[in-house]
Formats: structure tokens, sequence, C-alpha cells
């Protein structure tokens, strides 16, 4: 299967553990839509709201991931990250997501998410794999974090999905996505987002598809 991993920053943008705010700024309209006042939940949480003022401000990625089960606590609601992540867009992510948005070919735009994804986050990568007729977009967490792990994978394997979509239509959907945790008791608001098979316990996370 060949396979385009992490190759090595040409140069470093973030400091280590960190992420770009903006693509995490659906934690505030989830919130309100589950009608809970985002400045209470964050405060509560330890989190200024102004951070989310500026798209380019960092918040550490276990930070992130804290206040992501934080929330998901919060509003009762056992698939947040899934909700916030279905609101991520390649406009999320600043200049990858223009650079994959104006690349000449799918294939070179999922390339260069994978190539550059350091310039908005330290402490997760994609891998993007090929055998056959077959793609694969995984998303793997590299950040050690305390708690907050499956919102966090359910949101960005949300986001992947929305990527595709914007790359390869309206009518694209994956044929599997796979989850490293354990199944949840209730899978029904996964199925209605990604009309596919899901897959959970595997040993890596992503979504496979027919090739690009």
């Amino acid at each position: 299967m060949k396979r385009t991993g992490r190759k090595k920053p040409i140069q470093r943008q973030l400091p280590e553990g960190t992420v770009r705010v903006s693509s995490t700024r659906g934690i505030l309209d989830v919130l309100r839509a589950l009608g809970h006042d985002p400045d209470e939940v964050l405060a509560k949480a330890g989190i200024d709201a102004h951070l989310y003022d500026d798209p380019d401000n960092l918040i550490s990625y276990s930070a992130r991931a804290q206040l992501m089960e934080a929330c998901s606590e919060q509003a009762d609601c056992p698939h947040f990250g899934l909700l916030v992540g279905q609101r991520g867009r390649l406009s999320s992510f600043g200049l990858v997501g223009y650079l994959a948005m104006h690349s000449p070919a799918v294939g070179v735009a999922l390339e260069s998410i994978v190539r550059y994804l350091h310039l908005h986050v330290q402490g997760a990568g994609a891998v993007l794999e090929q055998s056959g007729d077959t793609g694969f977009l995984g998303y793997e967490i590299l950040q050690p974090i305390a708690s907050g792990f499956d919102q966090v994978e359910d949101g960005a394997l949300a986001t992947t999905h929305n990527i595709l979509r914007e790359l390869c239509g309206s009518d694209w959907a994956p044929s599997e996505v796979w989850f490293t945790h354990r199944e949840p008791p209730d899978k029904g608001p996964f199925r209605q987002f990604f009309h596919s098979l899901l897959r959970f316990d595997r040993a890596r996370a992503g979504l496979f598809f027919l090739s690009l």
C-alpha cells in the first residue's frame, strides 16, 4: 500500500502540542445549539472565551481535548465531538486549507494537507495511503491527552469527511470509517452523518474510499 505520511516539516511554525482555535470554533456553535451559554461552559473549563476572537490563536492540544470532554458532559451529549467536527471545513485550516482548495487535483490537495498539517496543529498528523482502487485518509493523535480522546477523534473524522466532500462533491461518501475507540452505546448519530460502514476498536482511525 502506497503511503504518504507525516513528512519532515519544512519549518516548524507552531509550538509543540498546540492547535489553532479555528478548527475548534464549532464548540461554541454546538453549545448554543444545545441550549448552553458558551462563555459559562468555557469558564468552568478554565478557558477564556476571548481565545476564539482570533482564529490564529493557539490552544494546547490536551486543553482542547479536555474542553471537548467537559462540553460533552455539560451538554449531556456523548457525540459532542462528532457535532463539532461536522462544522469543520477546509477554511478552518487557514493556509493549509487555502492551499488544498486551490490545488489542481484532489490527490494533490490531500497530499498537501498531509504534508503541511503541522502548520495548523502540533499534536496530530494525517496519513494518506492507496492500494489498488482503495484510498485511506487517516488521522493520528500524537500528543498524550488525559481525557477527551474519543471526542477529538470523532470530530477529526467528521471534519475529514467534510473535507473530502468539499474536494470531491456532495455525492461523495466513504466506504468505511474506522475509529480506534470503543463502539458507543448509540451509533445513530454516526450512521446518520457518515452513511457508511462503521468499525470501532480499530488499530487506527480514518476513512476508506474509492481512489480519487
